[in-house]
């Protein structure tokens, strides 16, 4: 029998894989199991989370709103907006040393940050190119990013890409590029282009790169797993997400389990972005000549693809389904039929939380 989210959260919830969550199932309201803490209350449903990579998706949606309106078009060089990015130089392979690196044929598109095809991101195996970006501090992690988002830019666009814009896949770092790239449209900062694109929209009174000013409260902590229980890696209530000390722009968002719904809901209902790049949005974009196997954790690419700010499920009864996790247990999907599902945790992704979101693909109701 298929099991229900409030069950499985529970499940879980007693399995010790987090102190509490916040959960959304279709278009019911969200609910709250557990507490906000290990020693701590009963968790809030209107607990601000730190989102992680489910950020990519509402600025991949708010880049398509640019598009839409003209803005923007999805074969704009990058450049136009990021002159930092003019003239990129690109390794003959991903391990090559970094003075083999010669000039890119082609330049960095709108498209290929939507796609993660840029040349730019994490790179899975010891080589050069990986070592650099430690040393750059550009690795990407669940701490928040080291950098304010100039120091990052100019770091990243020091180092070559890892291969052709358009020719292979490598996670993360093209949407903090976006990112950057939406605070320079002369429409405002990248939270007001996000804003006015996406939060106002869809009614998201809760989300941003910092937590609502009076709204402190909420933010519940982070934690990360140890021989000893969880370990506090960001305070609740305090710390970066409520006072970051340089430009985020190339950052990720706090929410809530209701803002991050109503903005599935309304992505999905047409009123964000036309049908017509939803269906985009949703859509494997990523050619499977580009999918090598140490692009991201081993068995990636089976019946999965990339769209814009989401993995895409492209075989199995999910067929059609959209969706990502963040690096602290948050995770949500949309399925071929509309049905929604968001969960939202505290706690790094370690094996225990990757198992559980693995899990949750086949949670059939609220």
């Amino acid at each position: 029998m298929s099991e229900t989210l409030r069950g499985f959260l529970a499940r879980h919830l007693a399995a010790g894989t987090m102190p509490g969550a916040v959960g959304l199932f279709g278009d019911d309201a969200p609910f709250a199991i557990g507490r906000d803490a290990p020693d701590g209350s009963e968790i809030r449903t209107d607990a601000v989370f730190r989102i992680q990579s489910m950020t990519k998706v509402v600025t991949a949606a708010a880049t398509l709103r640019l598009v839409q309106d003209g803005t923007l078009a999805l074969d704009d060089p990058v450049a136009t907006w990021l002159p930092e990015l003019s003239a990129p130089r690109v390794l003959p392979h991903p391990d090559a040393p970094l003075d083999e690196a010669r000039p890119a044929r082609r330049p960095i598109t709108v498209r290929h940050l939507l796609t993660n095809t840029s040349g730019f991101g994490m790179m899975t195996t010891d080589s050069p190119l990986r070592t650099a970006m430690a040393d750059a501090r550009l690795e990407a992690g669940a701490e928040p990013v080291p950098l304010g988002a100039q120091d990052w830019l100019d770091a990243l666009a020091a180092l070559p890409l890892a291969f052709e814009p358009g020719e292979g896949w490598r996670y993360h770092h093209s949407f903090g590029l976006l990112g950057i790239l939406l605070g320079r449209l002369d429409a405002g900062t990248a939270e007001e282009v996000l804003r006015a694109t996406v939060f106002d929209p869809a009614g998201m009174t809760d989300t941003g790169f910092t937590v609502q000013a009076g709204e402190e409260h909420r933010l519940v902590a982070a934690y990360r797993r140890s021989p000893e229980g969880f370990v506090e890696t960001d305070p609740a209530a305090a710390g970066f997400f409520v006072d970051p000390p340089y430009d985020v722009s190339h950052s990720e968002l706090v929410s809530t389990a209701a803002d991050f719904g109503a903005f599935l809901r309304a992505l999905r209902d047409g009123r964000l972005i036309d049908r017509a790049l939803v269906d985009e949005l949703s859509r494997d974009q990523v050619p499977d000549s580009a999918k090598a196997d140490d692009s991201f954790f081993p068995g990636f690419w089976e019946g999965t693809g990339w769209g814009y700010g989401v993995s895409v499920v492209t075989d199995g009864e999910h067929r059609g389904r959209f969706g990502w996790s963040g690096g602290l247990g948050t995770d949500f999907f949309v399925d071929a039929d509309g049905t929604i599902c968001v969960v939202m945790t505290q706690v790094e992704m370690d094996e225990q939380v990757f198992a559980m979101l693995g899990e949750l693909q086949g949670v059939a109701s609220a």
